[in-house]
Order: C-alpha cells, then structure tokens, then sequence
C-alpha cells in the first residue's frame, strides 16, 4: 500500500490521542484534553473511544485500499503502447472488413477452381466424405462399388486439391484446410 506510514489509521495507531486529520492541519485530542472537555468521562471511555477511532480508521484504510487499488493515472492510458485501452475507429472497422471479405472472395474463387478440377465422380465422393460426413464405406455402399475404388478417388482429389492450393497460396491467397475452407465459404451441393 502506497504511503501506509502518512494513512490516517498508521497516524491514529501510533499517537497516544486520538487523531483528526483536516485539508489544513492535524488535530490530536490527548487523555487530559478529552477528561477536561467532557464532563463525568474516564480514562476507560477515553480507551474505549480510542479503540473505535483505531477500528473505524482501519475499516476506512481498507475500504479505500480496495476501491483504488487497480487506479491507473491517465498518463499511462494515454500510452500509444497501451492497446487495452485502444479504440478502433470506425473507417478502421470498415477497412478491416473490406479486407476480410477480399481474402474470403478470393479463398471462395480457390474453393471453386479446386472443386472445377475433379472429376464429376470425385467432386461427389469428395463431397459426400467432407461435408456430409460420410464413411468410404458408406459412399462405397451407395455407389455399389468396392471400398478401395472410394479411398483411391478421395486420394486423387486431395492431391488435384492440393496442387491447387499450392499455386494459389504462390499467388497470395491465405490457405485453412480445403474442406475447412470450401465448408465456411460455399455452400455444399452434391452433383
């Protein structure tokens, strides 16, 4: 705590009287002082009074400790290094935003061209696998063909998938996982 020795409690705990604190001065109001001016006192009232004024100075203290504690002074808000406290403007939003919808035109062209690629056969099992989430078995069942033939054809259209994906990312444009990215930006649609 920041200059516990000058606290009202600290100053109150270490004085022999009871201490008030004002803007302009600091008032201690000793034993003597506090037998003379109240009539019919003792010592006992006076030590009990000082007990209170110790208690409520402490209850004060930490009150005030809580409260200000995480207080930060407005030069440090202030900081162009401090981004917590940051605010974008809203031409930044906007600019941010064109920006994303770019990227995700170009991943959703990407998505296509790859999809364009396959063959009629292997766009439907590549289809069926990734996005309706379908076994090789499955796919091999509906189709009545052997598992193998499925598992061969998905192969094929991740490497056509990925050799596309490789001259796109040359060209710039951010890659995710195909399926990942064909699933967030198309719609799927089986042929």
């Amino acid at each position: 705590m920041k200059d516990y020795q000058n606290s009202d409690y600290a100053i109150n705990k270490n004085a022999e009287g009871i201490v008030y604190r004002f803007a302009d001065q600091t008032v201690e109001v000793t034993l003597e002082d506090y037998l003379r001016e109240t009539y019919g006192k003792t010592s006992a009232d006076f030590a009990a009074l000082k007990a209170f004024s110790d208690e409520d100075y402490y209850r004060t203290d930490r009150s005030t400790y809580r409260q200000t504690w995480k207080n930060t002074s407005l030069d440090t808000l202030a900081d162009d290094k401090n981004e917590m406290f940051a605010i974008h403007s809203v031409e930044d939003e906007v600019f941010e935003r064109v920006e994303q919808e770019s990227v995700y035109a170009k991943r959703r062209s990407t998505a296509a061209l790859a999809l364009d690629k396959l063959t009629v056969v292997q766009r439907r099992r590549y289809l069926m696998y990734h996005f309706q989430g379908k076994t090789t078995r499955e796919i091999a069942a509906l189709e009545g063909v052997n598992q193998s033939k499925i598992m061969n054809s998905l192969t094929l259209a991740e490497k056509k998938i990925k050799k596309i994906l490789s001259n796109s990312k040359k060209q710039g444009v951010q890659n995710a996982p195909f399926f990942t990215l064909y699933k967030r930006t198309c719609p799927p649609t089986v042929l």
